[in-house]
């Protein structure tokens, strides 16, 4: 691989077969050097979730369309495959982690559950600059045609210009064409969160099982938000850093009397 181009790992939730994956490697060849190390089976939801009480396995992906570029499919989860990609087939730390494109939205509440978005996270705490890409469509014949123009300029200024350490991009777009877009906003992320239900079947052998359900629902009225930009034709780009500190609430806490 020529050391001039920079070094980009390319991984997802959705599984290396996916066509958001396929569609950001493209994207990804026209700007660096790609290896790709992705989940061998669809690992969506699976948050920040790793591999510890199993094998995990991973093996090199030999395609026509792979001659290029190297790739490999992992037996774990999103996480599992950045740590896996840097410890074990990278030869050098790369200069970029880009995740997805993944099928459905990650903006707001979302970007806890996500693997996509996990992916990106372990890549920052690595000390990696990182983006999760995610199209507002689930279908697996989503058009990301729409994206890529944005992808591109996104991942190139990134490139350029770098990001704090620990720092990572949440990018998520409307579903719409590339002249509907109406370009890209900085946004917060919306408070909103899901009322959920289970619904309780019983399967043909008698037992109870259960099939979660839910409706997403914005408390948010703020127009700097990801979810309002989505809603009104933007790409809406959130970052987001691994620390979960609440360093407005420590004040508060050390006024507790703790260690009576």
């Amino acid at each position: 691989m020529s050391k001039k181009k920079p070094l980009i790992l390319v991984t997802n939730d959705d599984g290396i077969t996916a066509p958001g994956i396929r569609h950001l490697i493209n994207i990804m060849k026209e700007l660096g050097d790609v290896v790709v190390v992705a989940p061998d089976s669809p690992q969506s939801g699976m948050g920040h979730a790793i591999t510890i009480n199993d094998n995990l396995y991973c093996d090199p992906v030999k395609l026509k369309e792979t001659e290029d570029h190297e790739e490999y499919s992992c037996s774990g989860t999103p996480a599992d495959c950045v740590k896996i990609a840097t410890q074990e087939i990278l030869k050098r730390k790369p200069d970029l982690c880009v995740s997805g494109i993944n099928h459905g939205s990650n903006s707001s509440i979302n970007v806890i559950y996500s693997g996509t978005m996990s992916a990106a996270v372990e890549a920052g705490t690595e000390g990696i600059p990182a983006i999760g890409f995610s199209l507002l469509d689930y279908s697996l014949s989503a058009d990301f045609e729409p994206t890529t123009k944005f992808v591109k300029a996104i991942t190139k200024r990134v490139l350029e210009e770098g990001m704090p350490t620990g720092m990572v991009l949440n990018v998520n777009f409307p579903k719409l064409t590339e002249k509907q877009i109406k370009g890209i906003k900085i946004c917060r992320q919306a408070k909103a969160h899901w009322v959920e239900e289970f619904d309780k079947r019983t399967n043909p052998q008698g037992r109870d099982y259960y099939w979660l359900t839910g409706k997403f629902v914005n408390e948010d009225e703020g127009e700097d938000t990801d979810e309002w930009a989505l809603e009104n034709g933007y790409v809406s780009v959130v970052p987001v850093q691994f620390d979960l500190t609440a360093h407005h609430y420590i004040k508060e806490l050390n006024t507790w009397s703790l260690n009576d």
